[in-house]
């Protein structure tokens, strides 16, 4: 059948040349752009998770940029930690100088305080002066606040703690078992020594955790004057001794003079001096608690006692808000991804008269330190805190005399510390305890740096290529395969080009019809 009105041929052409047309058309877009999806029509699916996928490419690559940004701020820490350990250093060998008193004048100690002046002011400036884009990093702005201290806490640090937005965070302790020094108690029959014959001498050998001194008593010493003789060695022994007149109980006290299962009090009976085997004399142990009472099962005659005898303290133990802590005398520590905390739980705790049990609501972190963000979300789990705090001079060096508390800064010209004639025996400790404070930040921002930061900068950037190879393998144009569409694409377009040219010839054989 013939028609002229209507070429069904030519309209079938037109219709396919017009898809191949748009066929052509995309391959070449594709191929133009590199891109497999353009637009929501292309793939409305795998332009979902394209678009998904680059915002997370995103986050990765600026959480990588976090974490280099915050390992330039902790190398400028780390440079201004570096610099006080030298002078500490150096005040170190100053405060051992000015010792030797007998081989310095005067003006040698003077100016040897001028150049402790010095140290303590450059320290303190260094504190104040080190800074990324005025963000002071060592003057305790990175530091956490805290609030409601307990009286029990000695003293404490927060290295980190991770808060949510207006969050705050109650540190709670369980004390489940009391710290303890090493103790025993020696009965003497009396308040002073009743040996044999007066050319008799009660020699004993007193150690402790830091080493040994023998010692030698004649007959008729009191109590009183043989605990000042042991006393005046606890610098060398780490036992001191107390005179004990009560309850019933006659004799010496034997402490160490820290807490902690590394601290112990010994005896080696060296000469008895025949001082006799009553039942009441001898050394015993002490009740489980380190209270005065004194086990009267232990009993050991001191003529049996010359191989020595030595009771070990305890370390405390205890729990901070739920986690087994580590513990070191009275010290109590954890390290978690959340919570970061060191605490001294100090005497009230610990007291050889009345261990205190139980719970304990230490401190309330309010806020502070520094949070970087190094994961692709913002959240509290992609968040990383640090706490460093103040390394000013009126901060480090922290040790607990007694009742008395000494700093860095009591080395100063005019104060107790100071070496032209204060206590230079305390300095050295004081010095000893700004070193190992200072040492061990730059200890804790190294591992921070090493183990956090370098750690997290190689696992986003593998988790930044698998994302980005991702996305590709969805939107990205596979031009082999579109190079050969495109080819099929034009071949097909110039046939249906003919085609259409012949379906519009067509009906031009009606005319031959009409003569």
């Amino acid at each position: 059948m013939t028609r002229i009105n209507t070429n069904v041929s030519s309209l079938l052409g037109q219709r396919v040349l017009n898809a191949n047309n748009q066929t052509l058309s995309m391959s070449l877009e594709r191929l133009s752009t590199g891109l497999r999806i353009n637009r929501g029509k292309d793939d409305p699916a795998g332009l979902i998770a394209s678009e998904n996928l680059r915002a997370e490419i995103g986050g990765l690559d600026q959480a990588i940029k976090n974490a280099e940004r915050a390992d330039q701020v902790v190398n400028i820490a780390e440079g201004g930690l570096n610099e006080i350990s030298s002078l500490l250093t150096e005040l170190q060998a100053l405060v051992v100088q000015t010792a030797n008193t007998g081989g310095l004048s005067r003006e040698e100690l003077e100016a040897n305080q001028l150049q402790i002046d010095s140290i303590l002011q450059t320290v303190d400036r260094i504190a104040s002066a080190t800074s990324f884009q005025g963000l002071k990093l060592l003057n305790g702005n990175m530091d956490y606040q805290t609030e409601s201290i307990s009286s029990v806490v000695n003293s404490f640090k927060v290295n980190g703690a991770k808060l949510g937005f207006g969050e705050t965070r109650d540190v709670q302790v369980l004390v489940t078992g009391s710290a303890q020094v090493g103790a025993m108690f020696l009965s003497l029959g009396g308040t002073s020594l009743d040996l044999g014959s007066q050319t008799d001498n009660f020699v004993i050998e007193i150690n402790g955790a830091d080493g040994a001194r023998e010692l030698s008593f004649a007959s008729g010493a009191e109590t009183s004057v043989m605990a000042e003789t042991i006393n005046s060695f606890t610098s060398v022994t780490g036992v001191k001794a107390t005179a004990v007149n009560s309850g019933g109980a006659v004799g010496l006290r034997l402490e160490s003079d820290r807490y902690g299962a590394d601290e112990f009090a010994g005896i080696k009976v060296i000469d008895d001096g025949n001082i006799g085997a009553a039942a009441d004399i001898g050394i015993y142990e002490y009740l489980a608690d380190n209270a005065l009472g004194v086990d009267a099962s232990s009993h050991t005659d001191y003529a049996t006692a010359d191989n020595g005898l030595a009771d070990y303290g305890q370390d405390v133990t205890a729990t901070i808000n739920g986690i087994v802590a580590t513990t070191k005398g009275t010290n109590a520590s954890i390290n978690t991804d959340f919570l970061d905390v060191e605490i001294d739980l100090g005497y009230d705790l610990t007291s050889s008269s009345a261990a205190q049990l139980g719970a304990v609501n230490a401190f309330t972190i309010l806020g502070g330190g520094a949070d970087f963000q190094l994961a692709s979300q913002v959240n509290i789990g992609g968040k990383v805190s640090l706490g460093v705090g103040n390394v000013a001079v009126r901060e480090l060096g922290r040790v607990i005399d007694g009742t008395s508390e000494h700093l860095l800064k009591d080395l100063a010209n005019g104060r107790g510390l100071n070496v032209v004639d204060g206590n230079r025996e305390m300095a050295q400790q004081v010095v000893d305890e700004a070193i190992k404070e200072v040492s061990s930040l730059r200890g804790r921002l190294g591992a921070f740096q090493k183990n956090v930061i370098g750690a997290t900068i190689r696992s986003l950037g593998v988790s930044l290529e698998n994302t980005t190879a991702a996305e590709s393998s969805i939107r990205d144009t596979d031009f082999a395969a579109q190079t050969a569409e495109l080819t099929r694409s034009q071949i097909l377009v110039q046939s249906a080009t003919q085609i259409l040219g012949i379906s519009n010839s067509q009906p031009q054989a009606a005319l031959s019809l009409l003569g």
